[in-house]
């Protein structure tokens, strides 16, 4: 099969525009292409397409898909590059239609941006099918007749990336416990020479006094593990690295203030910041990116029992902090906080956190973007500006005094885990509760329980977890190696 783009007209009557794949194409079937398009029904608009059998020997099937107009650029309203977004959406349709036909292998027009192209290919196709019996069939897309195969192979690395987390949150809880998670990322990264990965035990974890994420293992029968990952890309192994610190709760039933069963199942996927931020660690190994990284990803379940927390105890995190827990539910600023507190024994340059951890963020902005609380304006700077190339976007939330005291002003403890209005900016007062374990004036909390599953808003992902923002991690670490300044 073929997948071939076309651009909107500037004027809504005039004649489609090819791209210079779907041009020379078209001189290849001595203008058939154009003179069936122009025949069968109005222009292509954006996203929608067209399909021609027989037209060529070695393309049986041929799917032309709507890009949009040409040079759309950057949209300042939409905080993305629009070309490139246009161009992951389409190539996606048509690579999905050449899969309905059950064609084993696809060409993809590069559409002016083999990396986008790519990306759209490789997201559009992805499905989480091991454990059915009936499954679609699998097709390999590869470039069209372009030399552009540089930036394609990119696009593929970045794509297959955010494809690693989807399948890890996809996956049912007891098939990807704490021990399986960390056992798969380290079978992901066996092949690099310069990528350590340590699987903390129980008695590790111990140890550290990590009290905070003890007191929310301990009600599974599942132990808990502390991963952690060394990727030396940088040229000194001395630098001082990058820190992702993802949370790893692998199944949240939200303990003793249990959930409700209505959609508890998707509760699977609540490692997804671990899932992120460790996929994005093994796609920066991928691309050989010169920078050191650091991962760490507190995992554990949260279950009810006659061990686990109940409301009103108080534990102790690793910096001594004691912590009231008001609500079990609240179980992932616990983990966090101690792996936070960790993550400053690294001399970092910026830590980073990802995790699902708020209903309120999901209220706050849906699925559109990624919530980013930070201290720091120039790793906002950084964040926001790989999200607009990555299509996959960030959006800068409140870190004020006015939520850090809706957190201090606590009975029994220094702090409660959730803040004393309740549900009153939520999102919020869980960032504000982590600043208390941050003292590196280079720290940004991504909360990505709004854009953790996809129905049907990003198009070019299938219905299931979404894996996001994994791409944007991976081109935030991209631009952090080319930055020397700081």
């Amino acid at each position: 099969g073929l997948v071939l783009g076309i651009y909107s007209s500037e004027k809504d009557e005039g004649a489609a525009q090819f791209t210079s794949a779907g041009d020379a194409f078209d001189r290849l079937v001595s203008g058939k292409l154009r003179e069936l398009l122009s025949v069968c029904g109005p222009p292509l608009k954006k996203g929608k397409t067209r399909i021609f059998h027989g037209l060529h020997q070695d393309f049986p099937s041929v799917v032309v898909v709507g890009l949009g107009k040409k040079n759309a650029g950057v949209n300042d309203q939409e905080n993305w590059n629009e070309d490139k977004e246009n161009i992951r959406a389409a190539v996606a349709v048509g690579c999905r239609q050449i899969q309905d036909l059950e064609i084993p292998c696809v060409e993809v027009d590069p559409c002016g941006d083999a990396q986008a192209a790519a990306e759209g290919a490789v997201l559009g196709l992805h499905e989480y099918n091991e454990l059915k019996q009936k499954k679609k069939p699998v097709v390999t897309p590869q470039l069209h007749a372009s030399a552009e195969s540089e930036a394609w192979q990119k696009g593929v690395i970045y794509a297959e990336g955010q494809n690693l987390a989807r399948y890890l949150m996809e996956a049912p809880a007891n098939y990807i416990t704490p021990i399986k998670f960390a056992e798969h990322i380290e079978q992901k990264l066996r092949s690099f020479s310069n990528v350590n990965v340590h699987i903390r035990p129980e008695s590790w974890i111990a140890a550290q006094q990590m009290g905070a994420f003890l007191s929310v293992a301990k009600g599974s029968a599942e132990p808990p593990i502390f991963l952690e990952i060394h990727y030396l890309g940088s040229a000194n192994t001395n630098d001082s690295p990058l820190v992702f610190v993802g949370k790893g709760v692998t199944f949240d039933s939200g303990g003793i203030s249990l959930k409700p069963s209505s959609g508890m199942d998707a509760m699977r996927a609540d490692m997804g910041g671990a899932a992120t931020v460790c996929s994005a660690i093994v796609t920066a190994a991928a691309l050989n990116l010169p920078l050191n990284i650091i991962g760490l990803a507190p995992l554990c379940e949260n279950m009810p029992s006659g061990k686990a927390n109940k409301p009103g105890d108080v534990v102790r995190a690793k910096n001594g902090k004691t912590i009231q827990v008001d609500n079990t539910d609240a179980e992932g600023r616990l983990l966090l906080a101690d792996a936070l507190c960790y993550a400053h024994s690294f001399n970092a340059r910026a830590i980073v956190n990802a995790a699902t951890l708020t209903g309120a963020m999901d209220v706050a902005l849906g699925s559109a973007a990624t919530g980013v609380f930070t201290n720091s304006s120039w790793l906002w700077t950084h964040l926001y500006e790989a999200s607009v190339l990555t299509g996959d976007r960030v959006w800068r939330m409140p870190l004020f005094d006015h939520y850090t005291k809706q957190v201090t002003d606590c009975p029994l403890a220094d702090l409660s885990n959730i803040g004393k209005y309740s549900r009153a900016g939520g999102a919020c007062t869980a960032a504000a509760f982590l600043k208390e374990f941050v003292t590196a004036s280079h720290w940004a909390h991504l909360d990505i329980a709004g854009v953790m599953s996809n129905k049907d808003e990003v198009p070019y992902l299938r219905k299931g977890m979404a894996g996001r923002p994994t791409r944007t991690l991976v081109e935030f670490a991209a631009r952090l190696s080319q930055d020397s300044h700081n």
